[in-house]
């Protein structure tokens, strides 16, 4: 049926199509969930500075590779540049950072995680006395010239852009040597982004889809907010299959050619989120999928004062 087949980047290197991801895991679950994960079969495990928990992270790759389960060059790791780090002289020290909490001497991928950027300092969300974000006046063009210079020194195989929309990834487009490999976006079918992924497929850009489950664990979610998990037009789909509705949320990601990091600290779901390469999605299928498409984005800054915020503005 449908294989594990990795995503070819656009130069050259090959990205696995399924990935775990570690947003929102605290730091005394996410060192499991990754032995656990790996155990299971994942090879690519998403990463980032701001999720605080890069440590644990490590090592739970330092017991994997002392084991022998895996070696280095076997598993694909993502981190991500926080918006405190966007200055190009803080670039080096951010991934040298990311790469130390690791236990690695380099990453497969690394992202500007968002193009706004805060002002320098110890504060990951550095706020004026009216709780407002503190805008830095980098421009993401220049973070992101500074982001070549780590694939030239061997500290990252690939870099690429997070929730950047389609014309702030033209004006990086425009200056780069290096073309982003990846673009990492919300994804799932409350929130297709199909003419954002159409663009990015054009200029030979990959897509990697957060909270394809739509994130239910989210903090800010209200009583009564829809979750996806629940929908019962995508249970009728997954019943079909005799899958769950994650497996199915999983699926339909990789069936539209999307690399897809869903995120857990359960074993048992780990496992399961897994097990989606005994079947495939039909073409019907993922149209009545797609027909769920209601803008429903589940994951906001929330920062409406910066200026270039929102990213979502536009496609």
């Amino acid at each position: 049926m449908a294989a594990n087949v990795p995503i070819i980047l656009n130069n050259g290197r090959t990205c696995p199509v399924l990935g775990l991801g570690t947003w929102k895991s605290q730091p005394g679950q996410v060192t499991e969930a990754v032995k656990d994960a790996i155990d299971a079969g994942y090879r690519h495990i998403d990463c980032a500075h701001i999720y605080l928990n890069e440590k644990e992270v490590g090592e739970a790759l330092k017991t994997k590779f002392d084991e022998g389960v895996i070696k280095r060059e076997d598993i694909f790791i993502t981190s991500k540049l926080w918006c405190t780090f966007h200055r190009p002289d803080l670039v080096e020290g951010a991934i040298k950072t990311t790469l130390q909490n690791l236990g690695l001497d380099y990453l497969d991928l690394y992202l500007i995680h968002w193009p706004q950027a805060f002002k320098e300092g110890e504060e990951l969300f550095p706020k004026d006395a009216d709780d407002k974000i503190i805008a830095s006046p980098v421009d993401y063009v220049d973070t992101y010239k500074a982001m070549e210079k780590l694939v030239e020194q061997g500290l990252t195989k690939s870099i690429g852009l997070s929730n950047f929309n389609k014309r702030q990834i033209e004006r990086v487009l425009e200056v780069a040597t290096i073309k982003p490999a990846m673009l990492q976006i919300e994804v799932h079918p409350y929130l297709n982004q199909q003419p954002l992924i159409d663009f990015c497929k054009l200029h030979d850009i990959a897509i990697t889809a957060y909270s394809p489950l739509g994130s239910p664990d989210r903090p800010w979610a209200k009583p009564g907010d829809p979750q996806l998990l629940d929908d019962p037009r995508i249970k009728t789909i997954a019943d079909k299959y005799g899958k769950t509705v994650a497996q199915v949320l999983i699926r339909y990601a990789i069936d539209r050619g999307i690399v897809v990091i869903p995120k857990s600290v359960t074993k048992s779901r780990i496992i399961q989120n897994f097990n989606v390469f005994d079947f495939q999605l039909t073409l019907d299928d993922i149209k009545e999928i797609a027909s769920l498409e209601c803008k429903g984005r589940v994951c906001m800054m929330g920062d409406t004062y910066h200026p270039d915020y929102p990213f979502h503005d536009e496609y």
